[in-house]
């Protein structure tokens, strides 16, 4: 009677959930302010049809397309897009592997409850209900978990390479280099991903007709990266006032080195005062065995 009653909970919830799932479907849906101006802006217009390193479409990001087409904005909750920019991962990719994250977490927990059934162990109805919509709702963030521990691994080495591309510009500009001419070569020399990214940027620039420290102006507030705004605005003073930044450059590559090796040194004593704790805990260990043996002797002494 109980199992009886539980199915049928279990499919007029499903009815239920279907029905809203038609109503949400047919209803028309409300477009997302600034979504829409995003996708209008011409930066967006600009990434969208010169694609650097496309590469076909797979399935995943054939399903976040239709996600995309389907669902709303806001049910994706909040994209981060420049953590996706600076990785150079699709949106509809992106979308995608929160779609099958989320599947596997729907799929994991009915597994296991089938198991335990074969086993002879039996749930009630809703502990499985809710563990399924539980961790499916865990696994749909993971995606974004991952892209922002990447991009904080980007952002990393890409100030630690724009450490050393400023140090090139400042010694091109010492040479008499003009500043586009100046940036490029800069951009030319290293093979890394951050210089060839420099480097397409200056090059889209040069075809657009758009200043260089304008288009690495945009790339920073595209990817989130405050430290190439700063070059910019250095390298603007010097295409349109005409001024000396050589000292100003060298300044700026010594602060970023500076903050960099004080981020290391942070990070090396954290990693330090977590190494300390398991030998802590082993000193614990090793003086309760010591103090053991006397404490149990007294405690039978006493009885």
């Amino acid at each position: 009677m109980t199992t009886g009653l539980q199915l049928a909970l279990l499919g007029g919830a499903l009815i239920a959930l279907g029905v809203v799932c038609l109503i949400w479907r047919f209803i028309p849906a409300e477009p997302d302010l600034a979504d829409a101006l995003n996708r209008l802006s011409p930066v967006h217009g600009r990434r969208t049809a010169n694609p650097p390193l496309a590469e076909p479409a797979d399935r995943t990001e054939r399903l976040g397309r239709w996600a995309m087409k389907t669902f709303p904005p806001a049910a994706w909750v909040r994209t981060p897009t420049k953590e996706l920019a600076i990785l150079r991962i699709p949106v509809a990719r992106f979308y995608g592997e929160k779609l099958m994250f989320a599947a596997v977490g729907l799929i994991i927990p009915p597994f296991f409850t089938f198991l335990l059934g074969v086993f002879g162990l039996h749930l009630p109805i809703v502990l499985p209900v809710i563990a399924t919509l539980a961790l499916a709702a865990v696994m749909f963030f993971i995606p974004d978990l991952n892209a922002r521990d990447d991009a904080k691994k980007s952002r990393a080495e890409f100030s630690r390479a724009l450490g050393a591309y400023i140090d090139l510009v400042a010694l091109e500009r010492n040479s008499s280099s003009g500043s586009r001419q100046a940036m490029e070569v800069a951009a030319a020399v290293g093979d890394s991903w951050v210089f060839k990214r420099l480097s397409e940027e200056l090059a889209l620039s040069r075809w657009n007709g758009v200043a260089p420290w304008d288009a690495l102006k945009a790339l920073a507030d595209e990817l989130g990266l405050p430290e190439l705004e700063d070059l910019a605005s250095i390298l603007r003073l010097s295409g349109e006032e005409d001024a000396q930044i050589y000292n100003q450059l060298r300044a700026r590559s010594a602060s970023l080195r500076a903050a960099m090796l004080n981020t290391e040194l942070a990070n090396a004593n954290e990693i330090g005062e977590r190494m300390s704790i398991p030998m802590s805990l082993l000193g614990v260990i090793f003086m309760a065995l010591l103090v053991a043996p006397a404490l149990l002797r007294v405690m039978g002494g006493g009885n």
